[in-house]
């Protein structure tokens, strides 16, 4: 069975909540044509199973173009996290396992306390 689970506009925001509304998502952006797209694919999958506390979810941006143009993807692939609902991290390029492995921790050590507070700040800050 893959660790892995194909994000689409459908289930998007089913996939991105999670069960309890605290979801945490490593999200590929991806295509079959893109060559470090596929050699990124089993670095990704590797993480996907060292880490089931995590949703891993890909995304073929050609069978998905509302979903990656929504998050503005330019280049592939591109790795974005979405914690809590919030996107904490999107950049293109395929990460070597070791900085796959540093970014996920960076991730699990958000506060994600202080990051809800900067989110509502700035939105204060835009009305």
């Amino acid at each position: 069975m893959m660790s892995t689970v194909e994000l689409t506009k459908d289930n998007f925001d089913e996939v991105v909540q999670g069960e309890d509304g605290k979801g945490f998502v490593l999200i590929d952006f991806w295509a079959a044509w893109c060559g470090p797209c596929r050699q990124f694919a089993p670095v990704f999958e590797r993480a996907s199973e060292k880490h089931g506390d995590i949703t891993f979810a890909k995304v073929d941006t050609e069978a998905q173009q509302e979903l990656a143009a929504a998050f503005d993807i330019r280049s592939i692939p591109t790795l974005a996290i979405i914690r809590e609902g919030v996107l904490v991290f999107a950049q293109p390029g395929a990460l070597p396992e070791a900085a796959l492995e540093n970014l996920i921790d960076q991730a699990r050590k958000l506060d994600m306390a202080e990051v809800h507070a900067g989110v509502e700040a700035k939105k204060a800050a835009q009305n």
